[in-house]
């Protein structure tokens, strides 16, 4: 049986790195390259941490490419430093040059080629903002005859945004922040009709990362992998953490863990509501990702990264 071809798009957040970790794990996938988009992170460590990662997983021979857009509300400083941090691990410096070649092209035009030279349909992994995807499909419309579907880490149905009142300005805390990022990118995707599939934070806020969680991936610490994934989570334990990324990611090798329900959508792109994305009857049709079992989930992480 042929494996599922995934194209995957991250944003250089800690959960992205740790979801490109999962991916390569994953015997049923053949991944095709990994683009990086430029919000939560500065782009070059970013870069610097997926080409180490893909070293660190054997996987030497998978691309990476850096994608050029931009956004319109910028990360907060602090979400980004973590990019620096995380290119700083010793685990993933021990080789003195990094061998996961970084190619020439754009994110978005490598999107472009790798999509267009697919034997067939693409599964495109988005765990950050919707906004290469949009700009790869402006460059080239007829890629959308090679997207299988958009699996996407994105956007709050019901309930709050994480994109916190106050914080921001003019800000009315209903967006989440991959799509509060580029609103109007997202929407361009928006007004397609590719199949989309959310992960949106009414169900990650139901799975934390735990302290007891990370404990279990340090006595798993003689393996790299689970090495690797405990440091990164111990850096963010302080805070409310999610398995944002990784939980949207693992439904590419468990679709079973997972129940999808159906709903109709806009998607807010101005005043203090921009980046909501809002249940609306007529809206747009989209899948989301409603409930996941979550001691499949937690077992089936310790077990992928006990290598």
């Amino acid at each position: 049986m042929s494996k599922q071809l995934v194209l995957m798009d991250h944003d250089g957040g800690v959960d992205d790195y740790l979801a490109t970790l999962l991916l390569m794990t994953m015997d049923n996938i053949e991944p095709l390259g990994i683009v990086v988009t430029p919000a939560d992170c500065y782009i070059q460590p970013a870069i610097s941490a997926t080409r180490k990662i893909l070293d660190l997983m054997g996987r030497s021979d998978i691309p990476v490419a850096e994608s050029t857009v931009r956004g319109i509300n910028h990360f907060p400083k602090i979400y980004r430093r973590d990019s620096v941090i995380v290119d700083h691990l010793p685990i993933i410096n021990e080789q003195e040059q990094i061998q996961t070649p970084l190619v020439k092209a754009t994110g978005q035009e490598f999107m472009v080629q790798s999509l267009l030279r697919a034997e067939r349909a693409v599964t495109l992994m988005v765990t950050g903002p919707l906004t290469t995807v949009a700009a790869a499909l402006e460059l080239a419309p007829e890629i959308k005859g090679k997207i299988k579907e958009i699996i996407w880490m994105g956007g709050a149905l019901n309930v709050s945004g994480n994109v916190e009142k106050g914080l921001e300005a003019g800000q009315d805390g209903s967006a989440e922040w991959n799509a509060y990022w580029d609103p109007v990118g997202a929407n361009y995707v928006w007004q397609t009709d590719l199949p989309i599939l959310m992960c949106p934070l009414d169900l990650t806020n139901s799975v934390p990362v735990t302290s007891e969680f990370v404990q279990k991936l340090g006595k798993q610490r003689r393996y790299p992998v689970s090495d690797f994934a405990g440091q990164c989570y111990a850096l963010v334990i302080p805070q409310d953490y999610y398995f944002w990324d990784v939980l949207a990611t693992a439904y590419l090798a468990h679709p079973e863990f997972y129940e999808l329900r159906e709903w109709e959508t806009v998607m807010i792109t101005s005043g203090e509501s921009q980046g909501r994305t809002k249940v609306e009857k007529g809206g747009r049709k989209i899948l989301a990702m409603d409930k996941v079992d979550q001691e499949k989930f937690y077992a089936y992480l310790l077990e992928q990264w006990k290598r």
